[in-house]
């Protein structure tokens, strides 16, 4: 027997409970008494006696729970099962749709590797599209920059005094007084826990004004040193205040060893572009690998104006040298024979500097550079020297003799003179403008070459580049 309250929905009980029999008969709602229910169902029992012991034991409840319990209104657990059913299928129908988005985006977003032996000008590049392409740097980071440029300003200091007694022949100071200046440096600056106080500042202005310390400057080729060397010791007396912030080109001159894997995303024309700036040393190339998948292009990076110096990491390799080993290796690896490069010809500004000074020549790191003449078609800058044309266009011949040996087709050298350090967008004007077949016949005349064939640069190649 089931005792039934009164529910809110069916508005059925109330103070005298209803009794109902297994098949539902209720009190009130058929024909039958409570009483001659229970009568039958008791036998000799009073009708009275045998209702009343049913109400008292029974538990109230609401008939229409009881009936859907009972299976009157259908199976409930069929019901439960077609709702997780359409609940599992609306959710796997977003996950695939968010897959798709995905997939489009992936294959939507252009993946530039960053390849270059070591001080190139690989992490510049990376610089000039956060400037140019997202947001530059704000306040706070250009701040946390004082602390490189300061310590770019001690290593240069440092290593050009030290320099001056290791030369062949070792370099005097002009002055002998400075003497106590160059004792300072190598002795306090040298710390690890060097905090730049005034005195710092004031004994590098001097040393760098000495006559000594410049001649050791100019045959900086025969030591290691920054490129930014002469940037930020030009620059002392404004790094050297309270209030100094570094300007975007102090950032972009800033020079920090890249060691590991970076990656700089932005935006250019509404398509997506993921660059990764890897370290260029001998013992960071062995991370390359974990980024040769899915790149869209190459962009390698080489530093002309290294014809006359020597890895950190071997004092026997000619920098130029070892970046023309190393494009080559790159170039015939079998693993990125389809994919194209883009060669960036840096440092064109370092390179004019060094020709037109005359104190190292290219032929005495490059016999063929004797017999070498600027193509008669080429189109240097107006401003070039013609022989600092005839160094350029030598330079990257070299390089263009590498891609074009193997001839199968399948990817293309796409070379453009670049100074990144530059502030100005004009110094971007020939890797922005598409490579045309027709330019490239003007490089190389034999229309039987495997590059005079090949198409355009892939808009993704160059819209980029700043």
């Amino acid at each position: 027997m089931l005792i039934f309250s009164r529910c809110n929905w069916c508005q059925f009980g109330g103070d005298n409970k209803s009794v109902v029999n297994d098949v539902g008969a209720v009190n009130g709602h058929s024909g039958t008494t409570a009483s001659s229910v229970a009568g039958g169902a008791r036998g000799a029992e009073s009708p009275s006696q045998a209702n009343q012991d049913t109400v008292d034991n029974a538990t109230p409840t609401c008939w229409w729970a009881a009936w859907s319990a009972m299976g009157c209104f259908g199976s409930p657990g069929a019901k439960s099962g077609e709702d997780d059913a359409k609940s599992q299928k609306r959710r796997s129908d977003a996950i695939t749709r968010q897959l798709q988005k995905d997939k489009q985006l992936y294959r939507a977003t252009h993946r530039l590797l960053l390849l270059g032996a070591g001080e190139s000008g690989k992490s510049t590049i990376v610089k000039q599209m956060r400037i140019l392409h997202v947001n530059g740097f704000s306040d706070k980071e250009r701040r946390e920059k004082i602390e490189d440029i300061k310590k770019n300003i001690r290593d240069a200091i440092l290593t050009i005094t030290g320099a001056m007694s290791t030369l062949t022949p070792p370099i005097p100071l002009e002055k002998p007084e400075n003497k106590a200046r160059v004792d300072y440096i190598q002795d306090v600056a040298s710390q690890p826990d060097f905090d730049y106080p005034p005195e710092f500042y004031e004994h590098t202005e001097e040393l760098w004004k000495d006559q000594g310390v410049q001649r050791t400057y100019e045959r900086s080729n025969e030591y290691q040193l920054i490129d930014c060397a002469k940037y930020f010791l030009d620059q002392v007396h404004i790094i050297k205040r309270a209030d100094y912030t570094p300007t975007e080109q102090d950032i972009l001159r800033c020079r920090v060893l890249t060691s590991g894997i970076f990656e700089t995303q932005f935006v250019v024309d509404k398509v997506n572009f993921h660059m990764f700036d890897v370290g260029g040393q001998r013992d960071e190339r062995r991370k390359w690998i974990q980024c040769f998948n899915d790149v869209t292009a190459i962009i390698f990076v080489t530093a002309c104006s290294s014809y006359n110096m020597v890895l950190r990491e071997d004092p026997t390799q000619n920098r130029l040298r070892e970046s023309l080993d190393l494009f080559k290796s790159i170039w015939n690896n079998r693993w990125l024979r389809t994919i194209s490069v883009i060669l960036f010809l840096n440092k064109q500004d370092l390179l004019a500097e060094k020709v037109l000074l005359g104190k190292s020549r290219l032929e005495e790191y490059f016999s063929e550079f004797a017999r070498y003449q600027t193509p008669p078609d080429a189109s240097p800058d107006a401003r070039d020297h013609p022989e600092v044309a005839r160094a350029k266009y030598f330079i990257r011949d070299e390089f263009l003799r590498i891609s074009t040996a193997s001839g199968d087709g399948k990817h293309y050298c796409y070379p453009h003179f670049t100074a990144c350090t530059c502030a100005s967008t004009s110094c971007s004007n020939a890797a922005t403008k598409p490579t045309e077949k027709s330019n490239l016949r003007r490089h190389w005349p034999d229309s039987r070459h495997p590059l005079a064939a090949r198409p355009p640069t892939p808009s993704l190649s160059l819209r980029f580049v700043f």
